[in-house]
């Protein structure tokens, strides 16, 4: 009986078992043809949108004139000459540091995505291989996709929008998406290889090649417009979180807008939204892994006790991306400009080469003694020139840059030395902009003596990373310590 009764119920649990599955299997079947439906109603969203879009390119575009751009900010005081060394025997000078504002950083965004999903194409095998920042990179496009516009009026440019918004060219847009993801690009570097893939394939200053970048940017997810000017040639302009100095600008709805390329007086322009568009960064935030063009060793060695030697090599292609960055501020505010500097990261490679040297050289040290190695070797292992007798104007440099050229400032020093502290140490750090200088501050968790200043209830020590020679974290020059700086926070 009991034989009976554990069958009986092995029976039931397999019947429930097999209707389950059976269950399993039509919901399954239902997530499915659920999951096809979305895509259908996500791509005819899409195509909808372009429809309407391109439809709105044909009526007339407004005329705007542009603005002048937006000089680099010139300081109204001298810079504060290179502070001189304190005596290696002279104790630290206690003290409170009064802060007089803070700036904070606004977080990285999120970078856009478009407003639906965007179908794979089967059966297509042309592929198209172009080159930007030294670095190959090839997507699904051949010589059958090339196009040609009858002119650049507003049916000209509609119809041109309206071809690429085919289902022909899906599999390219999906390719710049998974190369911005493979090469971790920002917004900036994004849309110049959208530029490079546009005119190696269709001729550098086509409209062809305009329109195409203007559409790969635009169905990425950014804000984008198109212009035309009186000479009948084709600009894309593009909105900006973020003033960008020495470029015209457009002001369309209260937003400016920036033209490539750009060497007119005015526009046509077309200026309808699309569904979901978002601003482009000019924040970098991560390393941008671009193909390795490898520099010949850079020797760095620091002066005085704890002297570290080390020889980096770089990689061009990342330089040369840095060195045409375009300068930007956030909310109106120059001091925030040096914000961009500080949080962009040190490559990966340089890392491997640099950060073993420091950490053989901190290893089993206090935070203080920790920091001070490190301050040394900003403080000596360079040479120091204002910008203006580098490169004829204020030039801030990424902590990666200070590591490649030979000359740099206090700012520059300043986003190297919070860089170091932050990697290796661990510890907060936030910048102090006084007229003329920059500074910061890290918060060592420990007390240390000199001066210090209190923020975000915590305490941080100063820390003057330019200097004639070696000063520890908590010296702060005379000339500084009866002022109040501003706090960047970032």
């Amino acid at each position: 009986m009991k034989k009976e009764l554990v069958f009986a119920l092995y029976c039931l649990s397999a019947l429930g078992s097999v209707a389950q599955e059976i269950q399993d299997r039509d919901v399954f079947k239902e997530y499915e043809r659920f999951k096809q439906q979305s895509k259908s109603e996500y791509s005819d969203f899409r195509k909808k949108a372009n429809d309407s879009y391109s439809e709105f390119m044909r009526h007339r575009w407004d005329w705007y004139k542009d603005q002048p751009e937006i000089k680099m900010p010139q300081e109204e005081v001298d810079p504060v000459p290179v502070p001189q060394a304190p005596d290696a025997d002279k104790p630290l000078e206690d003290g409170l540091v009064t802060i007089k504002s803070v700036i904070h950083a606004l977080p990285v965004p999120e970078q856009p995505n478009p407003i639906a999903a965007v179908p794979e194409v089967t059966g297509t095998t042309g592929t198209f291989t172009f080159e930007v920042y030294g670095t190959r990179m090839q997507v699904r496009l051949d010589a059958s996709q090339r196009f040609h516009l009858k002119g650049v009026t507003e049916n000209d440019v509609a119809d041109g929008w309206q071809l690429l918004s085919g289902q022909a060219y899906n599999n390219l847009l999906r390719d710049c998406l998974s190369l911005r993801i493979k090469h971790n690009l920002c917004d900036w570097a994004y849309l110049n290889m959208l530029q490079q893939l546009s005119e190696s394939f269709l001729g550098k200053g086509a409209p062809e090649a305009v329109l195409m970048q203007a559409f790969l940017f635009n169905q990425s997810g950014y804000k984008a417009r198109l212009g035309r000017s009186r000479t009948n040639r084709l600009y894309l302009l593009v909105a900006s979180n973020h003033v960008i100095y020495k470029q015209k600008y457009f002001q369309i709805k209260d937003e400016l807008f920036y033209p490539l390329q750009y060497e007119e007086n005015g526009l046509f322009i077309y200026t309808a939204q699309y569904p979901g568009e978002q601003t482009m960064s000019l924040v970098v935030g991560k390393e941008q892994k671009f193909d390795v063009a490898e520099t010949e060793p850079h020797r760095l060695v620091s002066k005085g006790r704890d002297s570290l030697e080390v020889a980096l090599q770089f990689n061009s292609n990342l330089m040369n991306f840095y060195l045409n960055y375009p300068q930007s501020h956030i909310n109106n505010d120059e001091t925030t400009k040096w914000t961009f500097f500080a949080t962009t990261p040190i490559s990966e490679r340089v890392k491997n080469q640099l950060y073993p040297v420091l950490e053989k050289a901190i290893a089993g040290k206090s935070k203080r003694d920790a920091a001070n190695v490190l301050i040394r070797f900003v403080q000596t292992a360079f040479e120091y020139k204002l910008d203006n007798e580098v490169w004829g104007d204020d030039h801030p440099f990424f902590a990666e840059e200070t590591l490649f050229y030979p000359f740099s400032d206090c700012e520059d020093r300043v986003v190297l030395y919070a860089t170091l502290v932050r990697d290796l140490l661990h510890l907060d750090t936030i910048l102090l902009y006084y007229p003329g200088h920059l500074a910061m501050a890290v918060c060592l968790e420990e007390e240390v003596g000199g001066k210090t200043l209190q923020f975000g209830g915590k305490t941080y020590v100063y820390c003057e990373p330019t200097c004639s020679g070696y000063a520890p974290v908590g010296w702060c020059p005379p000339a500084l310590s009866a002022l109040s700086p501003v706090v960047i926070a970032y």
